[in-house]
């Protein structure tokens, strides 16, 4: 019988012992994938300037290893969606070379021009949840900075101005001043389209009816989708982050486009992003 506990006793805690190690290794490896993983954004700059190393350790700027350009190319390497199969090694080996560049190394700023957020957000908008687009951007306020509202992109407002066309165009007569324009009563009627009687490169500004619709209560701010960033502050570049929330290493904030464009190529670019093509 004595023996008999005394087995037990030590299959208890040989078992113990194994769980116990087993639950160290997997905790280790949750650690090692949490450190590894690009969590913030702000971490994200710090990896990408090399001021940052993989376990979270931040470089003083007198450290020998601040900036390094041979440990920014190997931290440079681990901020892509590996998943991406888009992004050819090419490309990626391109743009770490010119980041990397020893006569012009790029880096990035947080309180840059040259990058933007786009946030999908939820509106409530006349009894229905509709997505729509946020444009922020950083700007400089008093001692410090804060985001701010820089465009909108609502997909009710994109035919809401539509301007008639050819003949079937409504106008105002040129003589409408020997009238003394008394023929505006019947141009400005409700559910008309006084857009038509605008000039030939008019452009409504959304940013503004937003504001005006979110003031009177007619937009109702629901929720944030998600979000991600662009960027056009490497010379020659334009690159956009995307958050992965995965269970390895490379997750968190990581880039997942990535084009060689010139000037020409970043407008029609922007234009796409704002949805204004």
């Amino acid at each position: 019988m004595k023996r008999l506990i005394l087995l037990s006793l030590s299959f208890f805690f040989v078992f113990t012992s194994y769980s116990s190690a087993q639950i160290v290794g997997e905790n280790y490896e949750i650690e090692q994938q949490l450190l590894a993983s690009t969590k913030q954004l702000n971490q994200f700059f710090k990896r990408f300037n090399g001021e940052e190393d993989v376990k979270g350790r931040t470089f003083e700027p007198d450290d020998r290893q601040y900036r390094n350009e041979r440990l920014r190319k190997r931290y440079l390497s681990i901020l892509f969606d590996e998943e991406d199969t888009d992004i050819s090694s090419q490309a990626k080996n391109d743009f770490i070379e010119r980041v990397t560049q020893a006569d012009n190394p790029a880096f990035l700023n947080l309180h840059s021009k040259d990058w933007f957020a786009v946030v999908n957000t939820t509106f409530l908008y006349k009894g229905k949840e509709l997505p729509l687009l946020l444009y922020m951007k950083i700007q400089k306020e008093a001692l410090g900075y804060e985001w701010v509202i820089a465009d909108v992109a609502f997909e009710p407002y994109k035919t809401m101005f539509d301007k008639q066309r050819g003949e079937t165009k409504v106008f105002l007569h040129p003589m409408s001043h020997e009238l003394d324009f008394m023929n505006l009563r019947k141009a400005l009627l409700k559910g008309g389209v006084p857009e038509s009687y605008t000039l030939a490169d008019y452009k409504p500004d959304f940013l503004t009816i937003f504001l005006y619709e979110v003031k009177m209560g007619i937009l109702q701010f629901q929720t944030v989708n998600r979000m991600n960033y662009h960027f056009f502050g490497v010379d020659g570049w334009y690159f956009s982050l995307n958050n992965f929330n995965r269970a390895n290493d490379n997750s968190g904030w990581l880039i997942s486009d990535l084009l060689q464009v010139n000037a020409s190529q970043k407008e029609d670019l922007l234009k796409m992003i704002y949805e204004k093509k």
